[in-house]
């Protein structure tokens, strides 16, 4: 098991080692956060790509377009953005910039309230 965190833990180091990358959806070119920290998402639309895998660790062969779909709030209070890879389906989540878009994520945050899944008239009922 050690050897699978080892791995896991020090390949996505290892495959983001350029500080700048171009966005596969918005074409931005994205350089290091504000505050320094490598960051694997276009801090303007938010996509990625699928350059790690999760699952199995070291590099992915996919290369596929990861879409922000969700962001989860971590018990320490952290937001991540959660993707989805538009090719093989893989969910990822990482940790959310202080630069990133704040109107997407805004959106994606209060998106279940938004549009639920179900009707809301129904608690008119209750």
């Amino acid at each position: 098991m050690s050897n699978t965190k080892k791995t896991l833990s020090s390949t996505p180091h290892n495959i983001l080692k350029l500080g700048t990358f171009s966005c596969v959806r918005c074409g931005l070119t994205v350089s290091a956060a504000s505050d320094g920290t490598r960051r694997n998402h276009c801090p303007s639309c938010l996509h990625s790509q699928h350059v790690v895998d999760h699952v199995e660790g070291g590099s992915s062969d996919c290369q596929g377009r990861m879409s922000p779909i969700a962001i989860a709030v971590l018990r320490t209070g952290d937001w991540m953005v959660v993707h989805r890879c538009v090719r093989c389906d893989e969910l990822t989540s990482n940790p959310i910039c202080a630069d990133d878009n704040q109107l997407i994520l805004m959106r994606m945050a209060v998106r279940p309230l938004a549009q639920p899944p179900f009707p809301l008239e129904t608690f008119g009922d209750l």
